[in-house]
């Protein structure tokens, strides 16, 4: 026997629904069920309400069904009776219908939380199975929370909690001293939703997680949640810029993953003027290695029309969002989970110069291009190395002008980024060089090919080499005899 268990926000999703589509034409032993803890769906109503949805997953009922419900027949007001209850249970008729249309057996729905009915059910449809009758899918209805209160009251707070008192529940944090990213990014939402009518958010059911909540409040005819569905977020865009609009699509950047081929064929290849603001780029801390936004940058640069930009801290970000929405092709913006430095955020919604990088500090010999927050780390080890420190800002388009005065003038270059390493802005700098002419060492840094578990950001930071005295360790392992205050510089003709 094979069993699925999917719950009704993933049964939005396109995946679900080809598999459905697959697996309702074999004759196999499958049993999906659907965990729907919805509670626009109504409680079970009495004994009888689950006796027969018991008696829907029975031998009896598949038979009746098979031979058009022959034996209720035989006493119209009962089958009426039966039937009505039946719809009652499912909620409507539609379900059902779908799922039967689909080649599957409908059972429910049923209380998830009964055992006294839960158990009994799964033992007539393992029976349905063994028997041969096809596929079998198992509506249950049950509560976020269920037994614990304090859940069932605010199931949002309680989807993903770290550690708590279970006598005392969550315990609200102070506000934080800094904003965070999102938070940064919401407010340059709703501002710029001010300024500019033609802007539209798009979310796939992250509202919450990508700070879209005020914009929500404020702009309702102008939101969109798509539900779990990031393909259909990317290609709804598209459809959107195409009419004028000028769309943010607010996703972590783990799951614009799943709407590459949307991102390439329904919104660059047309180069429509789409924003995707990148949330959790990079280390995700306690959410682990299916969260951790570590390729982007590896495969948003490689698409033609596509633009890239990583914000160093909390007033890049507002003003690269500005810069990218004022574009008239598709840009990412990346930026990390938590807050920044504390950098005073403007209050306007001026942006910075598309395309151009800055250098942070002059040094010799040695210069760290950083792309995205970790220039502060590498301002650090620039500091202790008497580096020159670049940030860079854009990983597409690339700063060309910086990089040809700064590989001019020094005698090796370093990249520091919070993305994986392997087809990553180092790649870039590196292929940039080899199209330039330009033969010089580059040390990239970033993350390994391998996939970060969970644990303390900045620990984790740590433990790859990419905080300060990380950074510092690498660049004097890889170029101690460039940091030999008797060696001389190789400058390079402009």
């Amino acid at each position: 026997h094979a069993v699925a268990i999917i719950g009704d926000g993933a049964m939005t999703a396109g995946m679900a629904f080809e598999a459905l589509n697959n697996a309702g034409v074999e004759d196999g032993r499958l049993l999906v069920v659907l965990n729907d803890n919805d509670m626009s769906i109504s409680p079970p109503v009495g004994a009888l309400n689950r006796y027969l949805a018991q008696l829907m997953s029975g031998r009896f009922y598949a038979a009746a069904k098979n031979v058009g419900k022959t034996v209720l027949k035989g006493a119209p007001p009962l089958f009426e009776l039966a039937k009505r209850l039946e719809e009652h249970a499912k909620g409507m008729v539609v379900p059902a219908t779908l799922f039967e249309q689909f080649g599957f057996n409908y059972v429910g729905p049923i209380d998830g939380h009964d055992l006294d009915s839960l158990v009994p059910t799964l033992e007539n449809i393992r029976q349905l199975m063994d028997k041969g009758d096809g596929p079998q899918f198992l509506h249950v209805v049950t509560k976020k929370g269920q037994g614990y209160k304090l859940a069932e009251a605010d199931p949002v707070a309680y989807h993903g909690p770290g550690k708590f008192d279970p006598k005392v529940g969550l315990v609200k944090p102070a506000a934080p001293p800094k904003p965070t990213f999102t938070q940064v990014f919401g407010q340059w939402l709703c501002d710029m939703a001010e300024a500019d009518t033609r802007l539209v958010g798009i979310t796939p059911a992250m509202r919450e997680g990508s700070g879209m909540v005020e914009f929500h409040k404020r702009f309702p005819g102008r939101y969109f949640d798509v539900g779990i569905a990031e393909q259909h977020a990317v290609t709804f865009a598209g459809g959107l810029a195409c009419e004028g609009l000028k769309p943010v699509v607010a996703i972590y950047s783990t799951f614009l993953q799943r709407a590459y081929d949307q991102l390439i064929h329904d919104v660059a290849l047309q180069n429509l003027p789409v924003v995707f603001a990148l949330d959790r780029a990079g280390i995700v801390g306690a959410d682990g290695a299916t969260h951790a936004g570590a390729y982007d940058i590896a495969f948003v640069r490689c698409i033609p029309n596509m633009a890239m930009a990583c914000p160093a801290d909390e007033a890049e970000a507002r003003q690269l969002l500005s810069t990218a929405f004022a574009q008239n092709h598709p840009v990412a913006v990346r930026y990390p989970r938590g807050s920044g430095i504390g950098a005073e955020v403007p209050a306007g919604l001026e942006g910075l110069p598309y395309g151009k990088g800055e250098v942070r500090r002059r040094g010799r010999r040695i210069a760290i291009l950083a792309f995205g927050t970790l220039l502060y780390p590498a301002l650090t080890a620039g500091e202790r190395l008497g580096a020159t420190v670049a940030n860079m800002r854009w990983v597409k388009p690339l700063d060309l002008e910086l990089l040809r005065e700064l590989a001019n003038t020094h005698d090796a270059l370093v990249t520091v980024e919070e993305g994986c390493v392997m087809g990553g802005a180092g790649s870039a700098v590196i292929e940039a060089l080899q199209a330039e002419g330009i033969a010089m060492p580059v040390l990239p840094l970033g993350l390994p090919d391998e996939f970060v578990e969970h644990g303390d950001p900045a620990k984790l930071l740590a433990q790859l080499g990419l905080d300060a005295a990380g950074i510092e360790r690498s660049i004097r392992e890889a170029h101690a005899g460039l940091l030999d205050a008797s060696a001389q510089p190789l400058i390079r003709s402009a």
